[in-house]
């Protein structure tokens, strides 16, 4: 046996494990009623052959937007007790409070109103100013601490 005759052998026994054993699946493009389809035409989901029916890609995506969602649910509640935690500390301001703004500005509430605080900035020209209640950061120094 020569080299050339070893090389069309090996390639011979390739081609016929390539090939399947059974005959392939039909074509369908006519429409026509063959073996393995239903009387609508269409192939049915399991391809026929006894396969199992292809994964659908939908689970993918749920996959992907389950995490998503967790950690939007999870800002949410942060925010909630965040919200609940300023709602509470503008409650409590009252007369004598030490306070800063949103702006930096330091003092002490002088007077409260429905929407509005007047804080004292500065005792020796006894200069006032009004804020909006929530112009109020937070509380330095509450009088009820006591």
């Amino acid at each position: 046996m020569t080299m050339d005759n070893l090389t069309l052998i090996l390639a011979q026994d390739a081609d016929t494990a390539a090939a399947p054993d059974r005959p392939s699946a039909p074509d369908n493009t006519t429409g026509s009623d063959t073996v393995g389809t239903q009387s609508t035409g269409q192939t049915p989901l399991d391809g026929g052959d006894g396969a199992p029916p292809a994964r659908s890609e939908g689970f993918g995506m749920l996959y992907l937007l389950l995490p998503l969602a967790l950690v939007f649910i999870m800002m949410s509640m942060g925010g909630r007790k965040e919200k609940k935690k300023r709602a509470a500390m503008m409650a409590a301001m009252t007369k004598g409070d030490k306070v800063q703004t949103v702006g930096g500005i330091l003092g002490t509430i002088v007077e409260v109103r429905d929407d509005e605080i007047i804080v004292k900035v500065d005792e020796n020209a006894n200069t006032r100013l009004r804020f909006a209640r929530t112009a109020i950061q937070s509380i330095l120094e509450s009088k009820n601490a006591d």
